[in-house]
């Protein structure tokens, strides 16, 4: 007898290998998948632009990257004592605009560098709504805590959000490796300030698009993260105390069911001893002298060496 109904990950046929190049870029959600992949020690660079979560502005960062176009002063705008960029998290904001541009320009040449060689692309859409800059006419990607009476909210057509994804594919085939493979998922997390109808219908409207246009390339794949979250765990165990963003235990999980289908039995094994060894390496002592510590640091230092024998990158 079932009491669930469980959403399985198709197994690929192609497998993450050990040495595999993987990106991501969306909402926060691409942000906890690619920890756990940074935790089992695989090559990963993470959102660029930072967290930003509608596939207009996604588009826009991967359009950046690709032709490794860097920010000027023009691109940038002054508000609250600090230069911001309307396409970047308020993570890259500072009181200088030298250092902004500096914090922006070195993150693009890392991801155009990292992309290069990508064998494996996460695109993780949050939502179909986005904000316009009144003031510049401008579509954003992050509104910065600006007052509201200089943007105007709407949802982007189903023709914006299928030409930005298509669009992305092109950009991506183009800039990484030959046989790059491109994962898209809609992230899990509701955002519920705008409304639990408009939520629903912006996340259709991203399902729907991403499914008109991933038949066209033989290399783009759905993943169906929100399905599990929605419908395998349904229930507010599986939530953070916000009851919006998933928990350790759900993001586990499906970071479990992605592994099952997509890495090799040797990406699996590598990256489960790392765990192990990154949850040894959290042990602290109050006498370092102690000889059963020493020991313990011995035998674990030889296990991160056997590791290290495994890979040409440089891991712990």
């Amino acid at each position: 007898m079932k009491f669930r109904t469980e959403v399985d990950i198709t197994e690929s046929k192609k497998k993450i290998e050990v040495e595999d190049k993987i990106f991501s870029i969306g909402s926060c959600f691409a942000s906890e998948m690619s920890d756990l992949l940074q935790k089992g020690q695989l090559q990963t660079v993470n959102n660029p632009f930072g967290t930003i979560f509608n596939p207009f502005s996604i588009n826009n960062s991967i359009k950046r990257l690709h032709d490794a176009e860097f920010y000027i002063e023009d691109d940038l705008i002054a508000f609250n004592d600090e230069f911001i960029s309307l396409d970047h998290h308020t993570s890259f904001d500072t009181r200088y605009i030298h250092q902004t541009l500096a914090k922006i320009n070195a993150r693009i040449e890392e991801g155009n560098s990292f992309l290069q060689n990508s064998n494996w692309v996460i695109i993780t859409y949050g939502t179909s709504f986005i904000y316009e800059f009144v003031p510049k006419q401008k579509l954003v990607a992050n509104c910065h805590k600006i007052p509201q009476k200089f943007f105007e909210k709407r949802l982007l057509t189903h023709q914006e959000l299928t030409e930005s994804i298509y669009n992305t594919v092109l950009n991506l085939n183009d800039i990484c490796t030959n046989d790059v493979q491109i994962l898209f998922t809609v992230s899990p997390v509701r955002h519920t300030k705008d409304g639990m109808v408009e939520n629903q219908l912006s996340k259709s409207k991203l399902i729907t698009a991403i499914h008109e246009v991933i038949p066209q390339f033989e290399n783009c794949h759905y993943l169906p993260v929100y399905e599990i979250i929605m419908d395998d765990l349904r229930d507010y165990r599986f939530y953070k105390e916000d009851m919006i963003h998933p928990n350790n235990q759900s993001v586990n999980y499906i970071f479990e069911k992605f592994g099952n289908a997509y890495f090799s039995e040797s990406t699996k094994d590598f990256i489960k001893e790392n765990f192990k060894i990154g949850k040894a390496l959290e042990h602290r002592t109050d006498d370092e002298k102690d000889p059963k510590y020493i020991e313990f640091k011995e035998k674990l230092n030889q296990r991160i060496d056997a590791q290290r024998q495994k890979v040409k990158h440089k891991i712990f």
